[in-house]
Order: C-alpha cells, then structure tokens, then sequence
C-alpha cells in the first residue's frame, strides 16, 4: 500500500513521516510532494490509496486538490492536515471525500488513528469491488461467451441472410447499415508484471477492457473477444472515421487509468458492411501484429512492407549455434556474451514488431526442441505459423514498446534454465558419438555413407549428423576426408607409390576426385605436396 504525504513545509512532512506507524498499518512506500501539482503527477504516476494533504500551498492548493481527486482518483482515501480551524475547508473536505480532518500540530494518535481508518476503509471498498467484480463475471459468464461466439463469426466471414437477422436482433446494428470500422486490441500485447498482478487470469483483463471499451461506444458500436485470435479485443464502430479515432485515444486513457497501461490498436476505417467486415479485421489485426514496436505511436494502419527487412528478416534459429554452445557451457558470463550479442543483431533492425517477438518466441521453442530431443528433427522456423498459440507474454514495457533489457533478461534466462538438462544430455550421447569418431577412423578405406552409419548404429541419418556436428564442429563426411587426407599424407612420403595407388588406399577408388579432395583441403595437389615434403 502507498500514501503520499502533499504540505509546502518540509519540517511537516518529515514530521509526519516519523509519526506514522507505517509498517503496523501495513503501507509500504510513502511518497512526498511540495504542492497539489506535484501531488497530482505522483499521484498519476504511483496510484496511492490514501493522500494525506494541507490546505494552504502555493499553486495547487489542498482544496483544489481534493476537488481534482474526487474527480479522477474517487477510490483514495484523503486526509487533511491543517493548521485552520475553518469551517469552509471542514465543509469542502468533507464534500470532496475527506475521510478527516487532523489539526497542527499534528499529534502521533490522531495522526495514526485516521490512517487505520482509512487503511481499513480502503481494504473493505477494495474487497467489495473484487467481489462484485467476480459476481459479474459469473452472473455474466454464458452471456459475453455468446455475444462473443456470435461476432467472432461475423468477422469470420458469416453473413448468411438468417445470420445476419439474427444479429441484428441481439445487437444494435443500425437498419441499414452500410459502412463499419474495425479496430483490434491485443492483451496478449499487454507486458508480463501486468499478468502478474492478476495472477494470468485473462479473463479479468479482458472484462476490465471490455468494460471500458463498451461504455465509451455505446449505442456507436460494440467491443468484444474475438475467439480465434491470440487474445484479441475487437471494437466495431458504426459512425463516421474521425470520431472513432478520436474516441480510441479516450478508450486508451481509459484503460490507461484502470490498468497503468497504454495499449495498442489495429486500425481499419469505414469498409463495407457485412462484405468487406472479415477483410477489415484481418487489416486491423495485421497492422497490430505488425506494428513497429519501437515506435509509441499508438493507432496503426495497414502498412506496406519495406523490401528489404521483409526479405531477409532476422532468424533466431541463425545464431542456433552460438546459442547452444553457450547454454552448454553453464557459464553465465557467456550466456550473457551470446544474448548481448543477439541483442545487438536486433537493434540494427529499423523496427521490430510484435510478429516477430512470437515469431523468436517459436523458434526458441524449436531449438529446444532440437537440443533437448524432445521432437521430431524437421525444418526450422520457416515452417512454424506466426500465429498459433498465444505467448505467457512478449518483451514489451508498459508503453506497449519493446523493452531490450527484458528481451535480453528473457533470452538469458533461457539459456540458462536449458543449460542442465542441456548439458546431461550431451554427457549422454558423448560416448555413442564417440564410438562413431573411432569406426571411422578404423574404416576409412571403406565405402561410408550416412546411411551405413545409421544402419549400424540404428539411428536416424539426421540425428547421427546433428549430434556429431555439435560435437566436433564439422559434418560427419568432412570428419572422414580429413582422416583419409591425413593418411594420404603420409603415404604420399613413399616416392614409390603412385597417386592413384594412394587414393585407393585412403578410400578413393576415384582418381580424379581424390586429387580435387586433396586440394580443397590442403591448397595444393598430391603431387606438389610430394616434392615439398619428399626427401631426396
């Protein structure tokens, strides 16, 4: 619990301070301001639940700042500390929701009784609107469900002619309605403290948006979940285009005030209704999704892609390696290193939208996958849908923007939770690789594919070459031309043996091949590599 105490005399504020039993009430964090404008921006900023103000201060004074709270903050509890005896400032504190009225000096028992009345007054309303919150949600659980069920179809595309009558019978469509706007919200765009708070239970979240949503449109238009979707608001909006903006910035203040939130929106303005309504969500919704979350600007349009950031986006699953190694290590100096170093890679990008945090989010998931053997060995992320479960929450901040300290804190943490079981597994399977390592170094001189060596280990050919790679660095077919090339090497010593010969005898019934082999790998042929290394 938070109080601020607002008195132009320092000496007071320290007073009071050292008066209260703060800790015995059971209020953490005591905020102080000089004046009611001061007050009113920490006030904004922290939401206290009990301001304790004077009455006489310059600029704001305490009259006009209970005036100002009974008008925007109804729930806090406010005390007034005066050095008057003034029956107009008793009456206005009174009026305004004063709860009382405490006299200078200030004295230690009327200071904390007044504060233990309005601790526990505060407790009591908290835990009435909690409770009648959950009742409404109860008593209107089958109702929202259905209205939600009924226009998720309508922007899926429904639009039979018995449809379309009976949502003009539930709902209040205007006869003859020729136009729509659609706008989405995303609470799955919402930042991870604010799920904290209430507990993951979305649906609260929901209601409280909705709520809002509902009571600014009114008879203009209707808000509701869109089921299909990855936690999706949508607001349909039956009026001209300039009040349906001007209206959104109201509802943001308003979900702003309620949850100390700024949220987004999808925007798409005046299509024809019912026809184009599915294309106008999908527009919406695509301009959400797709919005560049570096950039606060707060209602997005559909844009059109730049080329060049379309065409080559940024992979996660490319720095797979550095990645794995890294989380292998157990070192969190280098896990640290790795994220840093993706970090960078991402703030090089012009923009960085929601999209693509689902889209890193999956592919993680992939690479774990793949590390932990807890999946098929497919394609990578390309072959992943941007769109298919909704995240426990993306790395944004409260401004709904990309927050890098927890892009990077969330990388790390991952790293860092995969690299035990990351690092027992590779303990595991070290010795069958291994045992592949010394086979091929016994029967180089053989015809070897990966097929043979899935056969005979009774692998699969991909996970053979996946977990050879990682732990030797090369592919299993690069691991043997260097061991043959390396036995070449030395039988190339003997003047007496022809090339071919050799090639035969280090598992290349190919000449020509052989010499190509060779080359590739040392920079110069068998035979020049004979006269630098031959001796007499």
């Amino acid at each position: 619990m938070k109080v601020i105490i607002v008195d132009d005399e320092k000496h007071v504020r320290s007073a009071i301070t050292m008066l209260a039993e703060w800790d015995k009430l059971g209020i953490q964090e005591v905020l102080q301001a000089s004046d009611g404008e001061e007050a009113v921006r920490l006030i904004e900023k922290h939401q206290p639940q009990i301001v304790l103000t004077d009455m006489r201060m310059p600029r704001k004074s305490g009259a006009e700042l209970l005036t100002w709270l009974s008008e925007n903050q109804p729930h806090m509890k406010t005390i007034v500390i005066s050095g008057y005896d003034d029956f107009e400032y008793v009456r206005h504190a009174i009026r305004h929701g004063g709860m009382d009225y405490i006299l200078k000096p200030v004295k230690a028992t009327a200071l904390n009784e007044a504060l233990a009345k309005a601790v526990q007054c505060w407790r009591k309303e908290q835990d009435e609107r909690i409770r009648m919150t959950r009742q409404m949600i109860e008593m209107n659980e089958m109702k929202p469900h259905y209205t939600d069920k009924l226009l998720t179809e309508l922007v899926s595309g429904q639009n039979g002619r018995e449809f379309l009558k009976q949502i003009q019978d539930e709902f209040p469509f205007p006869a003859g309605l020729a136009t729509c706007s659609v706008a989405v919200v995303a609470v799955s765009q919402l930042d991870h403290e604010l799920f904290g708070k209430f507990q993951n239970r979305l649906q609260l979240i929901h209601f409280a948006i909705l709520n809002i949503c509902n009571e600014l449109l009114r008879s203009r238009g209707i808000a509701f979940r869109q089921l299909d979707s990855r936690g999706e608001i949508v607001l349909l909006f039956w009026g001209p285009s300039e009040p349906f903006e001007a209206l959104l910035i109201e509802i943001g203040k308003g979900i702003s005030a309620t949850l100390q939130r700024h949220v987004h929106f999808g925007l798409a303005l005046e299509r024809p209704y019912p026809g184009e309504l599915p294309r106008a969500y999908l527009e919406a919704s695509k301009a959400l999704w797709k919005r560049n979350a570096l950039d606060p600007v707060r209602i997005h349009r559909e844009q059109s892609e730049k080329t060049d950031q379309a065409s080559r986006p940024l992979r996660l699953s490319a720095f797979e390696e550095e990645l794995r190694l890294a989380a292998l290590s157990g070192s969190s100096d280098r896990i640290r290193t790795a994220a840093e170093q993706w970090i960078l890679e991402v703030r090089q990008l012009d923009s960085v939208s929601p999209e693509q945090l689902l889209q890193w989010n999956q592919e993680w998931e992939w690479m774990r996958t793949q590390w932990l053997d807890e999946g098929q060995s497919a394609s990578a992320a390309d072959s992943l849908e941007p769109y298919t479960d909704m995240p426990p929450c993306l790395p944004l901040n409260k401004e709904g923007m990309l927050s890098w300290d927890r892009l990077q804190d969330e990388l790390e943490k991952r790293l860092a939770d995969a690299s035990a079981p990351l690092t027992r597994l590779h303990a595991s399977h070290t010795s069958f690789i291994e045992t592949i390592a010394v086979y091929l170094n016994e029967h180089y001189r053989e015809e070897i594919s990966l097929q043979d060596l899935a056969a005979r280990f009774y692998l699969s050919r991909e996970y053979i070459a996946r977990k050879f790679k990682q732990a030797y660095g090369v592919t299993i077919m690069d691991y043997l031309s260097r061991i043959r090339i390396d036995r070449a090497k030395l039988l190339l010593h003997n003047p007496h043996l022809r090339v071919a010969l050799v090639a035969e005898m280090v598992g290349y019934p190919d000449e020509k091949y052989f010499r190509r082999v060779f080359k590739k790998i040392e920079g110069v042929s068998p035979g020049e590599y004979r006269k630098e290394h031959t001796i007499g």
